[in-house]
This record gives structure tokens, C-alpha cells and sequence, in this order.
């Protein structure tokens, strides 16, 4: 049975996994056997070739998504500001997987604030037809209640863009005893969780708690949440993270156990032991 909604991690591969994913030809092809979309965190950093983009499209299933990060010097260098060509190039590069391509993420620091807002309108009214974007915000003004975030909110559903809501509550609940975890609070941004009504897919980002266990409270909301969203065809997206990403298979059981019990028809994953194909194929 195919998911009826999106799961996935903030990368398709990483040491721990390897005995725990379906055998295949590519960490891609073997992520994408057990999750049908993941974040493209790469492209935030460097801009990968057109030829590797045609590669990475050969290793997926058609029913897989792609959420591309846009280049870190559009959104953290240039703040949106006349970055009109260097939109078209990044797009130009990742052609080739715009038949798996979700909502692009726009990810943006907390230096862009209120007065930038222009600028995120022209930016996105630009997206060639059929792309779109979904938006994450780190700037306090846009988690306040006030006038800033309602422009913001106003702005977004009018163009049926979904905000990203990013829950590091699990993240910040734990005591940062170990390098991991306080390296991961440093970068993870300690913000409320808002969620904002309309008709884009939801785009949750939960970043867990360096005890598994633990996260299991911290996943009930969502829980009923995502299978409220399931209930209504919405089919949001949900991305598991984890101070050592190692652990995020493990966490993954955990998700999809609970998911389960509350979803008919959903099975939970068992990973080091033999995989259900999930439909994506």
C-alpha cells in the first residue's frame, strides 16, 4: 500500500543505516525503497551538476519527492534580494527532477525579518509555473501574534504556500550533556510551533530528542494531527530528524508504530529486519 501522506528524512543516507535499509544499487535507491520523499539539504550548500540531478532522478520512483533547499546565497547571503538570475540558473541545474519535485524549501535566517516581506513576495510570484515553494521562518517577529506574522500568513495563503513548521521541542527538552545534542541545539532554532491553516500540504520538520524513548510524548499531537491531515486527504509531508541522524531510523519505528495504531490499514516499520515495499513501486 502506497503512504497516504509524505515521510521522510533531512538526507538519503548515512552510515548507521546501511544494515538497516533494503538492499539496492544506491543509498538513494535504497532510501527511497522505505521513505517516498526526503529533504535536499545538499542543495543549500553547493549546487549540484545537471547530470546529477539526471542521476538521482534514475534511482527514484515516480511517486517520490524531492524537496530541494534553495542555495543558501539566495536566502542567507542575499536575503531574496536581485536573485532573479541566480532562481533560473538553480532551477535550470535541477530540471531534471521536476516530475518528483515537492514544494522547493525556502529556508530563511532570522535576519530576514518583517521589512523583508517584499522581497519573499517577488521571489515566489517568480516561480515559473508548476513549481512552488513551501516557506520556514526563524525570525521572532513572525512567531509574535502580531502584525508582522499576520502579513506573513495573509501572504502565504493567498499564494496556497504552506508554512514550515519546525517542533525542536523534543530537541530542547533534553539536558546538553554530550557534544551531539549541544551541537545540535546551536544550530536548530528554539522557536514556537505555528501552524497555519490552508490549503498547501503541511510541512512538519520535528527534531527529536537524543532519547527515543522520550520522543514518544513529544509525537502523540502529531499524531493525531497528521491523521486528522490523512483523514482529509491532505497528505502532508513529515520529517523526522535527530541531533546524531543516526538514530532517525530508530526514531522512524517509533513514528510509525504510533501511527499506526491510530491510521487503518498503516504498518509500522521494522527496519534490520525484512521491508515492506510501501506501494512505491
Amino acid at each position: 500500500m502506497a503512504l497516504p501522506y509524505f515521510l521522510g528524512c533531512p538526507q538519503w543516507q548515512h552510515p548507521a543505516w546501511s544494515s538497516g535499509l533494503p538492499p539496492g544499487k544506491s543509498p538513494l535507491g535504497r532510501y527511497s525503497q522505505v521513505f517516498n520523499c526526503v529533504e535536499g539539504n545538499t542543495t543549500f550548500y553547493a549546487t549540484p551538476s545537471r547530470e546529477q540531478c539526471q542521476q538521482w532522478r534514475l534511482q527514484v520512483p515516480g511517486d517520490f519527492r524531492f524537496l530541494l533547499k534553495f542555495p543558501r546565497t539566495i536566502t542567507h547571503d542575499r536575503l531574496l534580494s536581485g536573485v532573479d538570475a541566480s532562481m533560473r540558473d538553480f532551477l535550470e541545474v535541477v530540471a531534471p527532477l521536476e516530475d518528483v519535485a515537492g514544494p522547493f524549501l525556502l529556508q530563511l535566517p532570522a535576519a530576514f525579518g518583517p521589512e523583508h516581506l517584499n522581497s519573499l513576495w517577488r521571489f515566489v510570484d517568480a516561480l515559473p509555473a508548476p513549481l512552488n515553494c513551501t516557506v520556514e521562518v526563524r525570525n521572532s517577529a513572525f512567531f509574535s501574534k502580531g502584525e508582522a506574522e499576520k502579513a506573513l500568513n495573509r501572504g502565504l495563503r493567498e499564494r496556497s504556500i504552506a508554512r514550515v513548521c519546525m517542533d525542536t521541542r523534543a530537541l530542547f527538552a533534553a539536558t546538553p550533556d554530550n557534544e551531539i545534542t549541544i551541537e545540535a541545539q546551536r544550530k536548530k532554532p528554539q522557536v514556537p510551533v505555528h501552524l497555519l491553516p490552508g490549503d498547501a500540504a503541511p510541512v512538519i520538520r520535528y527534531i527529536g530528542h537524543p532519547d527515543l524513548e522520550s520522543n514518544r510524548r513529544y509525537l502523540a499531537p502529531w499524531v493525531e494531527k497528521v491523521a486528522n491531515w490523512i483523514e482529509e486527504e491532505r497528505r502532508p509531508y513529515f520529517f523526522l530528524h535527530m541531533p546524531d541522524i543516526g538514530d532517525a531510523l530508530s526514531l522512524t519505528e517509533i513514528w510509525t508504530e504510533l501511527l499506526s495504531k491510530r491510521v487503518d490499514g498503516l504498518e509500522p516499520l521494522r527496519f534490520n529486519e525484512e521491508q515492506p515495499q510501501l506501494g512505491l513501486f
